[in-house]
């Protein structure tokens, strides 16, 4: 799943749920093959078959005690296997955070943070089989809730997914209307996960290298292309190890789970508030089945595939096609509005007109900084957030009639940008890798995704290219986690847009099942990623009302979609693109640099 930016192959991507990598490759070089039976997916069937109508995907009260309370619960936990030292190693990090709790004061400026938010740190276990050995510190940041204390329902801890995304600005989102409820109740609470920024920082690649521009990104890459390509992961996955050290193999979705308890405890709550978008869903998941009874209410936004035999490498398939699918809804969408745009009558003259495009600047760079691998990433956040519909048609348009400026506004790079954008591309194939086997053998990448590319060629290789150092990966990986409900936990709340690329529905779907006391919210006939405190109020209102009240709207619930993107009437202002949106329903990119 790709969401973070690309080491070093692609040009400039990004999103929040980087699910085309979350991938999953066997050591033994052969394809992951699915067990013979998925119970969990063929209990029931899902609400699109029940209710919703539409086409599954392709097969490819409050309690709250003192912190030094908070942990002397004794949760149920599904351990997973060989991980019983690290069970009892949360427990003893978690008790010890309790104790400690956080200290909370001016933030770095480095974090360009509001004044009215606060930020501390919390310790934990690089190593949880081992919690008395070597700790490292997360960033946290924190605003407290508006209203009056007596109605205050504790901390509401929000992770914006990629793996690699920063949710340290979650707080500034309290001052937002959209938020204003929530925000009156709950304090909002930001962290990095570790591995990410401040948080114990990995890195792959010298950041200067990581984003020189521009890059190259065929949609149909000659056998010479291919082979760098390989030769690229290779090198990324080495240089993964030797940057980072022993810490590289402590970066993973099981890790990440664990610390959110630690953190639950350090924030003095007996159970968690959570919401989590994107993979963010992923390790929300992971972390209810370890620890069900500390869990209080917890919102899934745009929901990853928990299905084991689906991490990572077969959601970034299923990532690949839908992204192909987003494409031709902007296609068909710049085509209505030809009168505007000038692009072409029909999908397939829009088609021509992009790829017109690519080539041009396959032989001269826009601007010497936008190559096919930043035009291919500027359409791919197209793909993400339909924010980005009109900058998009206007900087295409304008660039084929000779002026290059709002492509290179839109497409190219921020200076200053390098060293985030390498991290979170670190950590981004660092938990992919860690998580799950990915195939080794180059062949089987291969065969598999040149047959996908012949009916998705928009962000196949792309997606490829992402995930690929996984095939040559320095060092073992976890199995993942079956996630599944157990004793004790209390109803969740998903949200998912039916037609979302970055975590197809069927990932909503699949989720929903193995959780029956799970809601499932869909907005219909949309396709942004990232639905909580967008633009449709029949979502949020079910949000607030879950966070607020702790019920939901039954096992399903729909939404109509939002209203389609309008062209403005003028030149359009590029989305903010900061590197990982804090929501992944506001407009973000992050940049990487790709192949030369």
């Amino acid at each position: 799943m790709r969401a973070a930016a690309l080491y070093g192959i692609l040009g400039p991507l990004s999103l929040s749920l980087a699910m085309t990598a979350l991938l999953v490759t066997p050591a033994t070089g052969r394809p992951l093959a699915a067990p013979p039976a998925r119970p969990a997916e063929a209990v029931a069937a899902g609400p699109s078959a029940a209710t919703a109508g539409t086409a599954a995907a392709p097969a490819w009260s409050a309690s709250f005690g003192s912190p030094a309370s908070a942990v002397l619960a004794s949760p149920a936990l599904a351990v997973p296997r060989g991980g019983a030292a690290e069970a009892r190693g949360v427990v003893v990090a978690a008790r010890r955070a309790a104790a400690r709790g956080i200290s909370f004061g001016h933030c770095p400026g480095s974090e360009e943070l509001s004044a009215s938010v606060r930020c501390g740190t919390v310790s934990v276990p690089l190593d949880y089989a081992r919690p008395h050995g070597k700790h490292i510190r997360l960033t946290v940041s924190r605003v407290r809730a508006s209203g009056p204390k007596a109605r205050r329902q504790g901390a509401l801890v929000y992770n914006p997914g990629g793996p690699g995304a920063s949710g340290m600005t979650f707080p500034e989102y309290a001052a937002e209307d959209a938020f204003h409820k929530t925000a009156a109740v709950y304090d909002f609470v930001g962290y990095a996960p570790r591995g990410v920024g401040r948080s114990a920082p990995v890195s792959c690649r010298r950041p200067a290298a990581f984003a020189k521009t521009p890059t190259s990104s065929p949609q149909h890459p000659s056998a010479a292309y291919l082979r760098a390509m390989r030769a690229r992961a290779r090198t990324y996955a080495r240089g993964c190890l030797r940057r980072t050290g022993k810490a590289l193999r402590h970066i993973s979705t099981l890790n990440n789970a664990r610390d959110l308890d630690v953190l639950r405890a350090a924030l003095g709550e007996k159970r968690l508030t959570f919401v989590g978008a994107s993979y963010g869903t992923y390790y929300g998941a992971v972390y209810a089945t370890l620890f069900p009874r500390h869990v209080r209410r917890m919102v899934f936004d745009s929901v990853v595939n928990p299905g084991p035999w689906q991490i990572w490498y077969r959601n970034n398939l299923d990532q690949s096609l839908a992204f192909e699918r987003r494409w031709a809804d902007w296609r068909r969408w710049a085509a209505r509005h030809h009168a505007v745009y000038h692009l072409g009558k029909t999908p397939a003259r829009v088609l021509a007109a992009y790829r017109k495009a690519a080539h041009r600047l396959a032989r001269k760079p826009a601007g010497g900084r936008v190559g096919t691998g930043e035009l291919q990433d500027a359409f791919v956040r197209a793909g993400y957030n339909d924010a980005y519909w009109d900058p998009s048609a206007r900087a295409l348009a304008a660039y084929l009639r000779g002026d290059p400026r709002p492509l290179i506004a839109l497409a190219a790079s921020e200076s200053g940008d390098a060293e985030a954008e390498e991290n979170g591309n670190a950590v981004y194939t660092a938990v992919e890798c860690n998580d799950a086997p990915w195939p080794r053998a180059w062949a089987s990448w291969h065969r598999e995704n040149a047959a996908l590319a012949r009916r998705a060629p928009f962000e196949t290789w792309d997606n490829v290219a992402m995930n690929l150092p996984c095939a040559y990966w320095p060092l073992e990986h976890d199995t993942p986690m079956d996630v599944t409900a157990r004793p004790g936990l209390p109803p969740v709340l998903l949200l998912a847009a039916e037609r979302d690329a970055a975590t197809p529905y069927a990932g909503a779907e699949a989720l929903w099942r193995r959780l029956p006391g799970a809601s499932l919210v869909t907005e219909r006939k949309a396709g942004t990623h990232g639905l909580w405190g967008g633009p449709n109020d029949c979502v949020n209102r079910k949000v607030d009302t879950y966070l607020l009240t702790g019920k939901t709207p039954g096992r399903t619930a729909f939404c109509a979609p939002r209203p389609a993107p309008e062209p403005e009437p003028g030149p359009a202002a590029v989305p903010d693109s900061g590197k990982q949106p804090a929501l992944p329903g506001a407009p973000g990119g992050s940049g990487a640099p790709g192949m030369p």
